[in-house]
């Protein structure tokens, strides 16, 4: 009985980590060596890390691309670089595709999907109703996106910038607004799992610490809602910083012309330093601040979460009846902790943005 109780907390618990994707398909073969049989009943963290923080393909799409199975040219699958397009059938046969322009549907690209659409079923209709009449106050919900709109546009763009068009004010907006709908709707696990692992707890087939697979979840309920933190990709906070680097470079030439060539560097500077100094101010400057705009996005929204699979695999590493309550608690205090930092992060993020944007308006 003790330990059906602390099963129903695990439970719990499991579903209030933010899930950020499913592991890539494997079967014994591809490791090389078989699976011990204790741990396909205990506790791997190592799994539940791999299971919560890896991308996985929910709709294969390959266009002009061949299938080939493994049994039948094992060839094609050795020292493959591309191991997470690597897929199973029904019957268990591994395959992946050869050719054609690799565009499968993945967690991380239905999330983003599903942020753009909400942002849009959010704004527009909130622009439309304001733009209707400027001078009214529209109601609450006008209200409050107004005054978003209004913080970022003067104490976060032109407060930093100097005199910016609406195209540098619209991108901070933008980017704020898409950062945080990815943090926040990154918290909430991914409604296939919830289902899959409901029913294997009712029936009894669930093990303690084993998550579903990719293809035991329907992919239907994954496109519904993927749970997965768009941020916590690399290509995603690199794709946002990169937009940010380059718009340093736009800016300088948009308000300074070509002079912007050598006002990259500061003012007063001796003509012997000049060609020490121009090639970091103008070329690794930049490139130095979209890299940190990368790694500090990325490594704030990966580490709570990993810090949340931690403290949940303490409940199954220990499996004793004051563990669970230690451990939900401190989970519960993080996950408020989390909720700080998904706004915290889209902030600074937007903030340096148009602190590094704006240095390079006008010389110094």
């Amino acid at each position: 009985m003790p330990k059906r109780i602390i099963s129903l907390i695990l439970f719990a618990a499991t579903l209030a980590v933010p899930a950020h994707a499913e592991e890539v398909p494997t079967s014994p073969a591809d490791t090389g060596h078989d699976k011990p049989a204790q741990e396909e009943h205990g506790f791997d963290l190592q799994a539940t890390l791999a299971h919560h923080l890896m991308d996985s393909v929910i709709i294969e799409w390959q266009p002009m691309g061949k299938k080939v199975y493994k049994d039948e040219q094992p060839e094609a699958f050795a020292n493959d670089p591309y191991r997470r397009y690597t897929f199973k059938d029904d019957q268990g046969r591994l395959y992946k595709y050869e050719g054609g322009l690799p565009l499968h549907i993945t967690r991380r690209v239905s999330m983003m999907f599903i942020v753009v659409a909400l942002m849009l079923i959010i704004f527009i209709p909130a622009a439309n109703k304001i733009s209707s009449n400027p001078l009214r106050v529209q109601g609450r919900f006008a209200g409050a996106i107004e005054g978003l709109v209004q913080y970022l546009r003067k104490d976060v763009a032109e407060a930093n910038m100097h005199h910016p068009t609406p195209g540098y004010i619209g991108y901070i907006i933008t980017a704020f607004i898409f950062i945080l709908f990815s943090n926040i709707l990154g918290l909430f696990p991914p409604f296939g799992e919830m289902v899959l692992m409901t029913k294997q707890l009712v029936t009894g087939a669930h093990h303690l610490g084993n998550h579903p697979g990719p293809g035991e979840t329907d992919p239907a309920l994954l496109m519904v809602w993927p749970g997965i933190t768009v941020t916590g990709d690399i290509a995603v906070t690199m794709s946002l910083a990169a937009i940010t680097t380059i718009l340093i470079w736009v800016a300088g030439f948009h308000y300074q012309g070509f002079k912007f060539l050598w006002h990259a560097v500061p003012a007063g500077v001796p003509m012997l330093l000049y060609p020490l100094l121009w090639p970091i101010e103008f070329i690794i400057g930049p490139l130095a601040k979209g890299f940190a705009l990368t790694i500090r996005l990325l490594a704030n929204m990966t580490a709570g979460h990993v810090l949340l699979l931690v403290i949940a695999g303490f409940i199954f590493q220990f499996q004793t009846w004051w563990m669970p309550i230690i451990s939900v608690t401190g989970m519960t205090a993080l996950y408020v902790l989390e909720l700080l930092v998904a706004l915290l992060q889209a902030f600074i993020f937007t903030l340096l943005s148009a602190i590094f944007i704006g240095l390079s308006m006008h010389r110094h």
